[in-house]
């Protein structure tokens, strides 16, 4: 059980709900996954539950505490659901279950399934001998015999079909009938019939002991095949769990002892935060950590998907999972267990697939009344091929596999009843919700399994749907369009005596160190960068490292600071040498009282035309000087612009600083001015977010006044319209998280914060911008597979019923057989599945 936090849009005073992760077996297709849901959600404490077909796990939320997993997994037991609940023991997080092995689980199925494929074909080969007349006759007699076709059918009904009439009359006895409830009705239906008219051959009635034989051999055909396809569906998955470490060697203080210490052998997921593990060439790195002793190059393909080894040396992170190539070194653990990076990559995955698209909740209504429906349109295609269609289409015949009328030559004459009931018959058995339990769960699984290749973490269907109807992408600006490594450009000094004049220095200073001499009256670029600093020393904006590295490249001494103040967005302040010195934009300025010349805004404008950020110096409530700060942009932010504008999207940059300083990165980037809001503090990045999303509502109902996204900011407590507009948020920071949240697509770079990338619904593990366009490509591909699935799984069911309901039979005098009905019922779920493994194909061209 794992907590989870309150859903992003809650209220403050919501309860904590936790996740219960149940293993559920016995599940054969879309009804299955209803009853099980609704077995879920009738339980006393439980505020939602998901199920997902294709990794059989059911995702449960409760209030911490409220509900029991063990009790849950008795009741779906007792309801015919094998269950057991997942619980923490020290393994990592995301490890599929306490159950057996699955990849040994998985295998110990195939071989069953194979096994009752090939008994199934060999009946199917006998039995379908008796079609080939006296070609069958003259090798073996025998295969023309009735009596041994009606064996046949007892066999094949008593070994490999017995689990499906089991678990159907176990679906039909728990209310919830299922698949196997429709195929075990018709394979028995089939074969009572034929029993009877051959045990009463006074009846009148045909025997079709091949039947129920070919119904069954094509079913457990398409099951095999289609348990192998889910495997190569969720290869990508059980390869990502693989790759968590088992083994790490612990030793003492390699600063001590250095590598040459001796180690221990443990469990990796017992390793402590703190503790030194030795790793050597050619072993998995067990833990995230860093880089005490050694020197190597790891292999990091499978957290970026980059072929090229990294180097690492002292000071450097490692990543648990990754491998080590060329050197033996030291690390110091900082992450460990279910907080490694590689555990909360597989849990993420794990956890997206449990996420349904709202498309699928069509499909789930459906298939909770699916095999009623299927039975009632059963009973009323006997009812009316018995009573009216025999009598109005005498000729009718249905000897063959698909059979054209009067093609019938050696069988005894039809009985209408017959006749009805294998059109009753090939009705149920055509019908198939597996193919709507399978059509999303399958390409959610390929899809975020892919995206975990290639270092792109999205976090479940609902985000594959919203991604496609995406309009607009935001990029945050500092750290996420730009490298987030600002350099100080320009160091400007005001001197107010007497005159109004603004004196500039280059920030090319000289390399020796120059002592802090402001004090004393005499300012210079050198002093400023010391006060700048000395002040900075107490925060950690970008800008501030900016002015720090500056100081310390110019091996400028930097003074004391007390009294530090910071406001987020605006600037800080601090007491060096007896002084109040603040450095901020200008309101932080106008707020202390500080008057700014006019020569200075020109200065200033100037910077902030080409791109630049100014940060005001002030000493002693005057105006002393300005800093320019530049952020270059990131190698592939223009790529990744150009790609999503021709996608069709509309892209924006969303940046706290000035107007001018994001109009000129956005100028670089080919962006209109309407596409930058500027200005925008960090409390007030959500309130600009949602004002984007009402925009198209707005511009709709005002076709004759044009708004600019500022504008819409004035009234943040206005009452709005129902939003319109799909926002998709890009960013990496702390102070990007509300936005992150409020938007309907956040995606976050992990080089970012954890808070960024919990709130994000997709995580590029890569840190490239590029991947913003390579997700949107995935999700988009991802979900026009599920729509496909979806798609052919209706269409399927609704063409299937009828044909074999013999609508077609007044028109072009087919009708189709049950064993015909049963070859197309098992191609259909086969279909759905492996054209969500062609994803793995299409994705790379999407």
């Amino acid at each position: 059980m794992q907590l989870v936090p309150k859903t992003k849009l809650a209220p403050e005073f919501d309860p904590i709900l936790e996740k219960i992760i149940l293993d559920v077996g016995g599940m054969k297709c879309a009804g299955c996954v209803n009853a099980v849901e609704r077995q879920l959600t009738q339980h006393p404490g439980v505020k939602s539950a998901c199920v997902n077909l294709a990794t059989e796990v059911a995702v449960v939320e409760s209030e911490t505490g409220a509900v029991d997993a063990d009790a849950l997994a008795q009741r779906l037991t007792a309801v015919g659901f094998p269950t057991q609940p997942r619980k923490p023991n020290g393994a990592v997080a995301g490890e599929i279950s306490t159950l057996p092995d699955p990849a040994e689980r998985q295998r110990r199925e195939m071989r069953s399934s194979v096994r009752q494929l090939a008994i199934a074909a060999i009946l199917l080969l006998l039995s379908g001998s008796g079609h080939f007349g006296n070609l069958g006759s003259s090798v073996l007699p025998v295969l023309n015999n009735i009596w041994f076709h009606c064996g046949l059918a007892t066999v094949a009904l008593l070994i490999p079909g017995r689990p499906i009439l089991v678990d159907g009359w176990l679906g039909w006895r728990r209310n919830a009938p299922n698949m196997n409830t429709l195929v075990g009705l018709g394979t028995l239906t089939a074969y009572i019939a034929s029993l009877v008219a051959l045990l009463f051959p006074k009846m009148g009635w045909e025997c079709f002991f091949d039947e129920p034989v070919m119904m069954l051999g094509f079913i457990l055909l398409g099951r095999t095949l289609e348990q192998q396809a889910r495997g190569r569906a969720a290869a990508a998955f059980r390869k990502l769990l693989a790759l968590q470490p088992q083994v790490a060697r612990l030793i003492a203080n390699p600063e001590k002892g250095g590598m040459g210490s001796p180690s221990v052998e443990i469990p990796a997921e017992q390793v402590r935060v703190g503790e030194w593990v030795q790793v050597l060439p050619g072993d998995k790195i067990p833990v995230d950590g860093e880089v005490v002793v050694g020197k190597t190059t790891v292999d990091e393909s499978m957290l970026t998907g980059e072929a090229v080894p990294v180097i690492k040396q002292p000071g450097d992170m490692v990543t648990g999972g990754t491998l080590n190539q060329s050197g033996a070194i030291a690390i110091q653990t900082t992450r460990t267990g279910s907080d490694t990076t590689l555990a909360r990559i597989v849990a993420l995955v794990e956890a997206a697939q449990t996420r349904k698209a709202p498309v699928q909740k069509l499909a789930d209504t459906v298939a909770g009344y699916f095999t009623y429906g299927v039975l009632t349109a059963s009973v009323l295609t006997f009812v009316f091929w018995y009573f009216f269609g025999t009598h109005i289409w005498a000729d009718v015949s249905m000897s063959g596999g698909m059979e054209m009328m009067g093609h019938a030559t050696h069988e005894a004459p039809h009985s209408p009843l017959l006749i009805s009931l294998k059109l009753a018959i090939a009705v149920m058995v055509v019908a198939c919700p597996c193919a709507l339990g399978l059509a999303t769960p399958t390409a959610i699984l390929v899809g975020t399994a892919m995206g975990a290749e290639r270092g792109l973490l999205i976090k479940g269907g609902d985000v594959l749907e919203k991604v496609h109807k995406l309009n607009t992408v935001v990029f945050d600006k500092t750290g996420t369009l730009t490298t987030g490594n600002p350099i100080v450009t320009d160091c400007l000094l005001i001197e107010e005596m007497g005159s109004k004049e603004l004196h500039s220095h280059s920030t090319t200073l000289t390399a020796s160190p120059l002592p802090f001499d402001y004090a004393h009256g005499k300012p210079t670029p050198h002093s400023l960068i010391q006060l700048a600093a000395a002040v900075e020393s107490g925060t950690h904006h970008p800008l501030a490292r900016a002015i720090q590295q500056e100081a310390q490249q110019q091996q400028l001494s930097i003074p004391e600071a007390v009294d530090f103040h910071t406001e987020p967005g605006l600037g800080v302040s601090a007491v060096v040498e007896g002084k109040v010195v603040l450095l901020g934009n200008w309101d932080w300025l106008s707020w202390h009282g500080i008057t700014i010349n006019e020569t200075a805004q020109q200065v200033a404008q100037d910077l902030a035309t080409d791109g630049k950020t100014v940060v005001c110096v002030a000493v002693g409530g005057t105006l002393a000087g300005l800093i320019a700060v530049s952020d270059t942009l990131r190698p592939d932010a223009q790529s990744t612009v150009d790609k999503l504008r021709q996608m069709g999207l509309r892209v924006m940059l969303l940046s706290g600083d000035r107007q001018e300083a994001a109009s000129a990165i956005a100028k670089q980037l080919g962006l209109d001015s309407a596409d930058v809001i500027a200005g925008v503090p960090p409390a007030k990045k959500a309130a600009a977010i949602q004002s984007l999303q009402l925009e198209e509502t707005r511009r709709q109902g005002d076709k004759g006044t044009k708004k600019t996204p500022n504008s819409s900011l004035l009234t943040p407590n206005s009452p709005l319209p129902t939003p319109h507009s799909i926002i998709a948020m890009v960013g990496d920071g702390i102070n990007d998280a509300p936005a992150l949240s409020q938007a309907d697509v956040g995606i976050a770079l992990h080089s970012g914060t954890d808070v960024a990338m919990e709130t994000a619904e997709i995580v590029l593990m890569r840190d490239r911008l590029n991947d913003v366009v390579e997700s949107i490509q995935l999700s988009r591909a991802t979900f026009n597979k599920i729509r496909q699935n979806l798609f052919w799984a209706f269409a399927y069911n609704t063409v299937g019923i009828p044909l074999a309901a013999g609508v077609l039979f007044p028109s072009l005098g087919f009708v189709l057989n049950p064993s015909g009905a049963a070859a197309l019922m098992a191609f259909s779920s086969v279909s759905v599945v492996t054209n969500s493994i062609l994803l793995r194909r299409l994705a790379h061209h999407p």
